[in-house]
This record gives C-alpha cells, sequence and structure tokens, in this order.
C-alpha cells in the first residue's frame, strides 16, 4: 500500500492552476480554503459545501484546510479573542460537518513567511524564492526602519546592508519592499508598508513567552471540541524558523515543537510538517523531529532549501538541496509502518509538494499564480517525492 497521500494546493477559480490541470498529474487530493471568508468570520456551511462539490466535481477529494487563518486577536490576547476562538470552533464543526477533518494553520506573526526575492534565478534557467538575511536586513534599517534596529545587528552585518541598500536603484528597492509585503499565500494584494509598520509595532511588545502562552490558550480551548468532532489540527512551523525583524518566533525547532504538543496533550494536536521551513536552520535534526513526533504528524509538506554560511538560502530542487531529504523520507515511512503494523487509521498522510520552481511553460503565466506555486516545478516536486517514497518503501518490505 502507498503511505502517502499526493495532494496539491490550490487557491480556487482565480488562481493560474486550474483543477483540470492539478488532476492530469496524478494528484489524489487537494488543499484548498475558503479564502473569501474574512479573517475571523465564520466558513458558512454553505460556502464550504460548495467548494467541496467543485472540487468533487474534478473527481478529486478536499482533503486538507490550509488555512483556517487565526485572527491578530488570538495571537495578541486581545480581550476579544474568546469570540474570535468561538469563530474558529464553529467553522471546525463545519468543516467536520462535510466531512473534512485536516486542518493546517499556523501562528507566524506580521506574515506568513518571508521570502527578499520571489524570482531569484537559477543557473538552469527557471527561478526560485530565495531569502537573503543582508537583504531583510536592509528592509528593516532603511525600509522598515524599526526603531533601535541597528542595535540588533553586528556592526559589520549592519554595514554590509548599508552598502547593499545603497547600491540598489529605485526599481530594486521596490521589488524588495514588494517581495516582503507579499507574504501572504493565496492573494496577490500586498500588505501596505504603514499596515505593517503598525501591525509590527504592535507584535514587538509581545515576548516570547506571551506568544506561547497565547497559543497554549487558544489550542486549549479549541482541541477538546476538534477531539470531539475528529479534527486533526496540523499547525505549520515559522518561515523561516528565526527571528525576522526582530519578531519572536515560537514554533521554529524541536523545543518549540515539544511545547505545542505538551500544552494540550491530544491526539488532535499536532503537526505539519514542513521540510523546507524546518530545514532553513541547519539546527533542526528534521529526522529526530519526525521520529519523536511523528505520531503527532497530520500533514506533510516537501521541499529543500539550499543554505549558504551567510544564512541565506533558496528553494532548491526537492531532491537536491541542504535537506538530507532521502533521510527524511525514510523516517517518514518508518513512521508510517508503524501506524500500519498498529492498525492506525491515519496511515496515509496527505502529503504536498511545496514551492516549486518557475519552469518551461509556467513562465508565460507566472503573473497568473501566487509566487512559490506554479504548476510544472511542483509536479516535479511531486514525482520526485513519489518516487522517492516508493522506492525507500519496497526496500523495507
Amino acid at each position: 500500500m502507498e503511505y502517502l497521500k499526493k495532494t496539491f494546493r490550490w487557491f480556487g477559480p482565480s488562481f493560474g492552476v486550474t483543477l483540470d490541470d492539478i488532476k492530469q498529474i496524478g494528484v489524489e487530493g487537494i488543499v484548498a480554503a475558503c479564502q473569501e471568508v474574512p479573517l475571523g468570520e465564520v466558513w458558512p456551511v454553505a460556502t464550504i459545501a460548495a467548494l467541496k462539490k467543485e472540487i468533487e466535481s474534478h473527481g478529486l477529494e478536499w482533503s486538507v484546510v490550509e488555512s483556517v487563518n487565526i485572527h491578530t486577536s488570538i495571537k495578541y490576547g486581545h480581550p476579544d479573542r474568546d469570540g474570535y476562538i468561538a469563530n474558529y470552533i464553529q467553522t471546525l464543526k463545519n468543516l467536520a460537518e462535510n466531512d473534512i477533518h485536516t486542518v493546517c494553520y499556523n501562528f507566524m506573526q506580521l506574515i506568513d513567511w518571508t521570502r527578499t526575492d520571489l524570482d531569484y534565478m537559477l543557473p538552469t534557467g527557471g527561478s526560485a524564492l530565495r531569502y537573503s538575511p543582508i537583504a531583510a536586513a536592509a528592509f528593516d534599517l532603511f525600509i522598515l526602519k524599526r526603531e533601535n534596529a541597528k542595535e540588533t545587528y553586528e556592526e559589520s552585518i549592519y554595514l554590509e546592508a548599508e552598502n547593499y541598500f545603497e547600491n540598489l536603484s529605485a526599481a530594486e528597492r521596490k521589488k524588495l519592499e514588494q517581495s516582503i509585503l507579499a507574504g501572504m499565500p493565496g492573494s496577490r494584494k500586498l500588505i501596505a508598508l504603514e499596515q505593517f509598520k503598525k501591525n509590527h509595532e504592535t507584535v514587538l511588545q509581545i515576548s516570547k513567552e506571551k506568544l506561547q502562552e497565547n497559543l497554549s490558550y487558544f489550542l486549549n480551548a479549541i482541541i477538546p471540541e476538534a477531539e470531539k468532532i475528529g479534527v486533526k489540527m496540523a499547525i505549520h512551523p515559522d518561515d523561516p524558523p528565526f527571528s525576522v525583524f526582530g519578531v519572536p518566533r515560537i514554533v521554529s525547532n524541536y523545543d518549540d515543537l515539544k511545547f505545542l504538543l505538551n500544552c494540550c496533550p491530544s491526539p488532535s494536536n499536532g503537526l505539519t510538517f514542513c521540510s523546507g521551513s524546518l530545514g532553513a536552520s541547519e539546527e533542526n535534526d528534521l529526522v529526530k523531529i519526525i521520529s519523536d513526533f511523528g505520531n503527532r504528524v497530520h500533514f506533510i509538506h516537501l521541499r529543500n532549501v539550499a543554505r549558504s554560511p551567510d544564512g541565506s538560502f533558496y528553494e532548491a530542487e526537492h531532491l537536491n538541496g541542504s535537506v538530507p531529504i532521502d533521510q527524511v523520507m525514510k523516517a517518514i515511512v518508518l513512521e508510517q509502518k508503524r501506524r500500519h503494523e498498529k492498525g492506525s487509521e491515519e496511515v496515509m498522510i496527505p502529503m504536498r509538494p511545496d514551492h516549486g520552481h518557475v519552469l518551461l511553460d509556467d513562465k508565460k503565466r507566472q503573473a497568473d499564480f501566487y509566487s512559490g506555486y506554479s504548476l510544472i516545478g511542483r509536479a516535479m516536486g511531486l514525482a520526485q517525492m513519489s518516487g522517492l517514497e516508493r522506492g525507500i518503501r519496497e526496500s523495507l518490505i
């Protein structure tokens, strides 16, 4: 039997990749969300049912929700958070009513992920997403102009960021700004710089410990209800897994994952294992994370990154990069083998390829899809990961 359910993220009818496109590459399940429902509001049963019907009309299933986003009042611990938590619980109940039981979410601050270049040219002629700490520092210091930011950087980093910024043209500075403010998957709308600054000032006042406390409060409110209705919550790691612009990270490493799983012990409180997000830090032992927390992994994102000594990284080809993807896959297969031997119902973990390169005909319609979500690049990643999984699985028989 196969251990990984092949899924693909889809952002709806306005997305430049259609369900018909996706069906042709051998995908079984779709990862989607009710994008049009405003943040914090309940997802109506009818809206969920309509999206599910559209997906199923193409011979596919809606396997995972990504994401039911969390309102900032919950993240920041505002007095009105209980109302938004109640809405979140009702959304989970409405999803379960439509037989959708796996929900990916994140607790990231400001934006969902941070990259400084959304079209980094590769030697192959394709392009990828890239993060540069020097470019990020330049944005922080000279565009965002965070108060006292200079004191948080080593002098050598500050001077390098200053030199980098001074040598950018006006167009290049704008491109850097837009790359960072575009970090919301599923939307082509940039976050306004002034709104970003306002949100940034707010979150800087909240310590890592307080953010962890707010996450624990949220989980202890929703997980008992999720368990009753059979919904598995799968938190996505921070991306990248280290502080950016002075903002604390709370889902970035082994200890963070241990905290969130222990703060609300339940099979419904689980993880989205993202090899690329966690793999952007050389300090993360991905095989150990799977080995120790594998029974709480409900969803998998597979991608690779090529790290450099200066802390920069780019999204590499799925099979080649700094992440030992063969070892990671073997750990995943061993976890699923354990589940199978124990008679677990959750053996086929949904997996999707993530952040594919822009290749071939993808370039002709690059403006139609969201950064990181090309068709051909992700299809190649899916084929590579499926072949790797099968080879490892058969070697263990």
